[in-house]
C-alpha cells in the first residue's frame, strides 16, 4: 500500500454542491436524486457548511399522505440550509495524503471529507467508501 498517493487519487472531484441561499428542499432533492449522502454547501466556490442525510432526518415531523411538492413547500417555510448544515467542518487539502484522510476519518463521527485547495474552495470529496473501495484495490 501506498502511504503517499494524494487525496485526489480517490476523491469525487465535480461534487454537486449547494449555494447557501438556496431553498433546503434543492438539499433534499439532490440527495433523492442523485443518491448522494452528503451535500457541501459553499457561498461562491468557499466550502461554508455541509449537509448530510442524518442532518436531514433530524427534522423530525410527519406528514402523511402529503406529495414531493407539498414536503419540500413544508422544509422550505421551517428550515434554512444555515439552520440545519454543520459549519464545523473537518476538512483535507487536495495536496494531503489517502493516509492523512484516513487517519481524520477514522477518528470518527462523521463519514465525509470535504476536499479544498489553498483558499478553501471546494475541490472534492472524499467518503467512508472512498476510503474502502480503495482498500480493497489494495488487497
Amino acid at each position: 500500500m501506498k502511504k503517499h498517493e494524494p487525496i485526489s487519487k480517490i476523491m469525487s472531484a465535480n461534487v454537486a454542491s449547494v449555494q447557501v441561499g438556496q431553498p433546503l428542499s434543492d438539499v433534499r432533492d439532490l440527495m433523492l436524486n442523485a443518491n448522494i449522502h452528503h451535500v457541501p454547501i459553499i457561498d461562491g466556490s468557499k466550502l461554508v457548511g455541509l449537509i448530510s442525510f442524518t442532518d436531514l432526518m433530524k427534522i423530525n415531523f410527519v406528514i402523511n399522505g402529503v406529495d414531493e411538492r407539498s414536503i419540500n413547500a413544508i422544509i422550505d417555510q421551517q428550515f434554512s440550509i444555515q439552520e440545519i448544515m454543520s459549519d464545523k467542518l473537518v476538512t483535507i487539502k487536495n495536496t494531503d495524503t489517502i493516509r492523512g484522510g484516513s487517519v481524520l476519518l477514522a477518528k470518527g463521527g462523521f463519514h465525509s471529507l470535504p476536499v479544498i485547495d489553498d483558499e478553501g474552495a471546494l475541490v472534492g470529496i472524499v467518503t467512508t467508501t472512498d476510503l474502502i473501495r480503495y482498500l480493497n484495490e489494495q488487497y
